[in-house]
Parts: structure tokens; C-alpha cells; sequence
């Protein structure tokens, strides 16, 4: 082979990150009837930074977990007071617009959302609804379905009124296995 297509090879091994043929780098464990035992990991890299000519893609293979309940309950309690307190600090002195209503809904399902995710509750998926309307004297009634596992899925709503406004706030959280 001339030297040109050697170092072509090289620099396009070097690129790639193959490993050495005694298989000394990014091996873990011990090896038995030509099996790892625990992992193997390799490290790619390149020579020059945001130029790729040969992107590979590794995809990860997650294992299953066999966890079929949550190991922390979601706190029912605790996000009843975010919702009472987030309600209550951006609605306590507004006054019902409609072309203000979309907005304000909009910031408080992402308030919400947040700060029920910083309570760091793992695999439950949270859902925000909020509905504000006028306060005019009328009645209504707000319901929802969904198909879920009651032993593990559950909700917490609250309810928000000033003189002009009513509020409905509710956050399901749905295990997710």
C-alpha cells in the first residue's frame, strides 16, 4: 500500500475512534469464554472541532427496570400549595380580559409545571390544566377523563376566585413504567 492511502486510513481510523486490535482501551471486567463481563465503552473524537465526514450513530439499549410502582409517592399536599400559592400571587388583584385570559393561562400551566418538577418526583408524567373565566354569577362545570392506573396515577386541583375572575387549576401526575 502507498504511503498516501495508509494515512488516509489512519486518520479516518483516528476519527472513527477504532480501538487498538489487543482490545487494551474501553474494556471493563473480566473476560470469560470471550464474553464481557460488565461493559464495553469506546471513546470517539476528532482532529478537527465541527467537522464530521462519517457520522456514526450509537444508539443506547436501555435495559428494563421491573419497577412497576413508584418508589416516592407523588406529594399530593405539596403541590396543592403550589397551586394555591401560584394562583393566588398572579391572580389575587387582576381583572378578567379576554385577550389577556390566553396568556395568563399560558404562564401559569408553565409556572405550575415547573415547579411541580422541582420537586423531583421520578417517573411520573405531569399534565397542567388551567381554565380561567369571567366571574359573572353563572355555574359550570369542569370534568376530565382519562384512562390510568388508580393505584398509581393520581390529581390535585384548586380552585381560585377575586371579583372578577375564577380560576381552576388541576395537575395529574401519571406513573410512568
Amino acid at each position: 500500500m502507498s504511503d498516501q492511502v495508509k494515512d488516509k486510513l489512519q486518520r479516518k481510523e483516528k476519527k472513527v475512534g477504532k480501538l487498538p486490535a489487543d482490545g487494551s482501551h474501553g474494556t471493563r471486567g473480566k473476560e470469560t469464554a470471550g464474553k464481557t463481563k460488565d461493559s464495553v465503552s469506546s471513546v470517539s473524537y476528532t482532529d478537527e472541532l465541527g467537522h464530521h465526514e462519517d457520522p456514526i450513530q450509537r444508539n443506547t439499549t436501555l435495559e428494563n427496570t421491573y419497577q412497576l410502582g413508584p418508589h416516592k409517592r407523588f406529594p399530593i399536599p405539596a403541590v396543592t400549595d403550589i397551586l394555591m400559592d401560584v394562583l393566588t400571587s398572579h391572580l389575587q388583584e387582576e381583572k378578567y380580559e379576554v385577550q389577556r385570559t390566553r396568556e395568563q393561562t399560558l404562564t401559569l400551566c408553565a409556572i405550575i409545571r415547573s415547579r411541580v418538577k422541582e420537586l423531583m418526583i421520578p417517573r411520573y408524567k405531569i399534565v397542567v390544566l388551567v381554565h380561567i373565566g369571567q366571574l359573572n354569577g353563572q355555574s359550570m362545570q369542569i370534568s376530565s377523563r382519562c384512562l390510568w392506573d388508580a393505584s398509581n396515577d393520581t390529581f390535585s386541583s384548586y380552585s381560585f376566585k377575586n371579583s372578577s375572575l375564577f380560576c381552576v387549576a388541576a395537575v395529574y401526575a401519571v406513573y410512568f413504567e
